[in-house]
């Protein structure tokens, strides 16, 4: 497929990475030449100087024989204009990335029939809902739904006090109280292991497990990850997303302290938000943090417009005793070295923004996708046909292409983790974890007929 991104910034390179590394033909549109001779020189794309809000230059670009159209610059306005100046031409798929709430229809993410668009995504609205997500289940760091959100994957961190850490997969399966999940992949400075039954894990490694989520407790259980649900929150920046969080919080049973040192904008927060409360101080102050019990917050959420702020509040928060930091992170290149520091969760509302794009974008047979940030690695949920090559064949027998594992099976209403003899039939939705860039090998291996 053809696919034009308007916008050379992370959003745009990230995800001409991701569907280059596919084999997708991918055009990119920006107006800095010298960033744009850059990409190009590191990724197998082609480059148009220009802006993507010039009809010229989108017909330059090849507008009239793209699959799939993507405008994300930081400008609002281009990235509309251009989804808008694409409308003459038969592109199948117009997605605008929008910041300005103004802009948004109620939903903040739902398609825009007006304006022909069939998916407009703030980032901000994304990051909220994934500090949301993950706040639901706090002892991982990660996660990602299948199947309807009956079908968990589950990002946890293997502490040097864990009780399994040093034994293999085998070993583990062995243990009295192992119970349905499958261990997909382990993230082990920088790598990612597929893993197999020989393979350990170690202090220190990041773990991901599949799990059907009425077994997430007893599986969190078994591997000793501690999951006591928050119930003290503080917020450290009153901005558009410590704004938007604490509004989708007070939706829960849970004391909300939002912390802002702009007086005037207090003014606003403390107006619009009802059961939070708002504290006009200094998110690296400790005295006034203390006195309002930030050494009792089972969770702090440090969302400024600041890395290094947001950074020394959750390490402040973190030595003062707060069980949990999620932080966002602007700069994406900071974040492996951030679990070393002992933060739990940081998240780029870009990246955030990215990977729902790529989600809403990799549809049909492939009905649900999730990237593991900082991995080389991916979940998808693959449609098996009738009459597919691989039904009828089980598990064992399948030579799945390398670097890929099952995770679940949805058979009609039943959701179940396979085991070798697990037989694939024609219908069954597969939950598929593997290395980055088989996409599209496995969606040929899956969907494959007689």
């Amino acid at each position: 497929m053809r696919i034009m991104i308007v916008g050379a910034g992370l959003v745009g390179q990230y995800l001409c990475g991701k569907f280059s590394a596919e084999g997708h033909e991918v055009v990119l549109v920006d107006r800095d030449k010298d960033k744009l001779t850059r990409i190009e020189r590191d990724l197998n794309i082609m480059t148009v100087h220009g802006s993507g809000a010039s009809a010229r230059i989108l017909a330059e670009a090849g507008i009239a024989r793209t699959g799939l159209f993507i405008a994300v610059t930081d400008s609002d306005e281009v990235n509309l204009i251009s989804c808008i100046m694409s409308r003459p031409y038969d592109v199948g798929t117009r997605i605008a990335r929008v910041r300005n709430e103004d802009f948004l229809t109620p939903g903040a993410h739902a398609a825009d029939d007006t304006l022909g668009i069939d998916l407009i995504i703030s980032p901000d609205w994304a990051m909220t809902e994934e500090i949301v997500q993950l706040l639901q289940v706090s002892a991982a760091f990660d996660m990602a739904e299948f199947a309807g959100g009956r079908v968990l994957l589950l990002g946890y961190q293997v502490r040097a006090d864990n009780p399994h850490a040093g034994l293999s997969l085998i070993q583990l399966k062995q243990r009295p109280g192992a119970h349905n999940y499958v261990l997909v992949a382990i993230i082990r400075q920088g790598d990612t292991i597929i893993p197999r039954g020989a393979d350990t894990i170690q202090a220190g490694d990041k773990i991901y497990l599949m799990v059907r989520r009425d077994d997430r407790a007893t599986t969190e259980q078994f591997f000793a990850f501690t999951s006591e649900p928050p119930r003290r929150v503080f917020i450290i920046g009153g901005g558009d997303i410590g704004y938007m969080v604490a509004r989708r919080l007070e939706e829960f049973d849970l004391t909300v302290k939002l912390v802002e040192s702009d007086t005037e904008r207090c003014q606003f927060l403390a107006e619009n938000l009802g059961r939070t409360t708002v504290l006009n101080c200094d998110g690296l102050e400790s005295h006034d943090l203390l006195e309002e019990g930030i050494d009792l917050a089972d969770l702090v959420i440090c969302v400024t417009e600041h890395d290094s702020t947001n950074i020394l509040a959750s390490l402040l928060a973190k030595h003062h005793g707060t069980k949990r930091c999620i932080i966002r992170i602007n700069q994406h290149d900071f974040v492996p070295m951030l679990g070393k520091l002992g933060i739990d969760v940081a998240l780029s509302p870009r990246l955030v923004a990215a990977n729902m794009i790529l989600r809403y974008v990799r549809r049909g047979e492939i009905v649900s996708v999730a990237t593991i940030l900082d991995s080389d690695a991916e979940a998808m949920e693959f449609a098996v046909p009738e009459g597919a090559v691989i039904a009828d064949t089980p598990l064992r027998q399948l030579s799945l292409p390398a670097g890929s594992i099952i995770g679940a099976v949805r058979r009609e209403e039943r959701i179940f983790i396979p085991s070798g003899e697990t037989v694939i039939r024609g219908g069954d939705i597969l939950v598929v974890f593997f290395a980055r860039g088989a996409a599209e090998t496995l969606e040929t291996f899956f969907t494959q007929t007689h």
